[in-house]
């Protein structure tokens, strides 16, 4: 049973809707101010609030502004009843996260549809979440072992080797041994740093004065910062031919740190999902309102649905094709131009290939 929340002055018009409501299936609670509002919201966590404008003590919209602000209540489907539901206030009340209005007086039909329409959203935009979290939770268990043991193995498997029976190996089985170690090495180092990185950007993004002191710091040669980080994870996956560089000297607002980091995502996947012989451009110009780094690859590509779902520890055709990382490089780089005033889009033609492009705004 649907559990409604009733905020309102009047008690008159609370038994009313209480009354209807309950007709329909709904268990109702009541409260005659925003104070008392706001405790029964955080004590009972309901379905959905019904929440009066002009109330004394404390008005709709900073009772709306109470619940939103508290991350037990922040989800609660909220709707504003009013019998003054003009622009200005309308729009204060979307800006504060109402997800409708129900202006007064209304039929008891219009209740219904509006409750109905708000609970149904709801279930909706949980049926979604529910499914993208099972997501989460498969990839993660299907990934991080494979991921974690894979560099793992090596390293121990070689450094016991070296260390209980040297004198039987040769100089050649030593040094392959040794680069084995190495790689595998660098791959943990990847992971490690792809985590964190990935961890930091997460914490960034919540915080407003940490978003304007990155976006004073921009790269000056941007070009040459490309074609340094290009070159070298071209050179890591053995195709420095396959790389295509066309660079304009541009200032992009995103420091040289964090700049190194979306163009080594974007790169590395690039060349992680393309075969040898196909080619890697890298791009960077400046339009009329944006300055552009584009980079495009003749791979495998992605279908409609998987870019809709790219994402957080999200790969796609794991099962089908062999592959290294945690899924995260296109939700750093989204990250990393959102925090800088930039946007990530991604094109792709399944069997075709796919070009990503980060649009950062012009440094004044």
């Amino acid at each position: 049973m649907k559990r409604i929340l009733v905020i309102d002055d009047e008690e008159w018009l609370r038994e009313m809707v209480q009354m209807a409501l309950m007709q329909r299936g709904y268990e109702v609670i009541e409260a005659q101010n925003g104070v008392v509002g706001v405790e029964r919201a955080r004590k009972e966590l309901p379905d959905l609030v019904l929440c009066d404008v002009n109330m004394e003590k404390m008005d709709g919209y900073a009772t709306l502004s109470a619940l939103r602000g508290d991350s037990a209540t922040a989800t609660i489907p909220f709707i504003l009843m009013t019998g003054l539901a003009d622009n200005a206030g309308m729009r204060q009340g979307m800006e504060l996260g109402a997800d409708d209005y129900l202006p007064k007086p209304f039929t008891l039909d219009g209740l219904y549809a509006a409750v109905e329409a708000r609970l149904k959203k709801a279930q909706t935009v949980q049926a979604h979440a529910q499914g993208a979290l099972a997501d989460l939770r498969s990839n993660i268990s299907m990934m991080l072992p494979h991921e974690l043991r894979t560099p793992l193995n090596g390293i121990l498997a070689y450094g016991e080797m070296l260390a209980t029976d040297p004198g039987s190996l040769t100089p050649e089985e030593i040094a392959d041994m040794g680069q084995t170690i190495s790689q595998s090495g660098r791959a943990l180092q990847r992971l490690i740093e792809t985590f964190l990185a990935y961890s930091q950007l997460e914490m960034i993004g919540t915080d407003p004065q940490k978003i304007a002191s990155l976006r004073g710091k921009p790269t000056i040669e941007a070009a040459q910062l490309i074609e340094r980080e290009a070159q070298r994870i071209a050179e890591e996956a053995k195709r420095p031919a396959d790389l295509q560089l066309r660079l304009s000297p541009v200032t992009v607002p995103i420091s040289d740190e964090y700049f190194t980091k979306l163009v080594g995502e974007l790169t590395h996947n690039a060349f992680k999902f393309s075969t040898a012989g196909t080619p890697v451009t890298v791009t960077l110009s400046a339009a009329p309102e944006a300055t552009v780094i584009s980079i495009s690859d003749r791979g495998r590509g992605l279908t409609p649905d998987q870019i809709t779902k790219i994402g957080a520890f999200m790969q796609f055709d794991r099962k089908t094709h062999e592959q290294q990382g945690l899924g995260l490089g296109l939700t750093i780089a989204r990250r990393l131009a959102e925090i800088h005033g930039g946007a990530l889009t991604v094109q792709s033609e399944f069997g075709a290939g796919t070009t990503a492009t980060v649009k950062f705004p012009i440094v004044k």
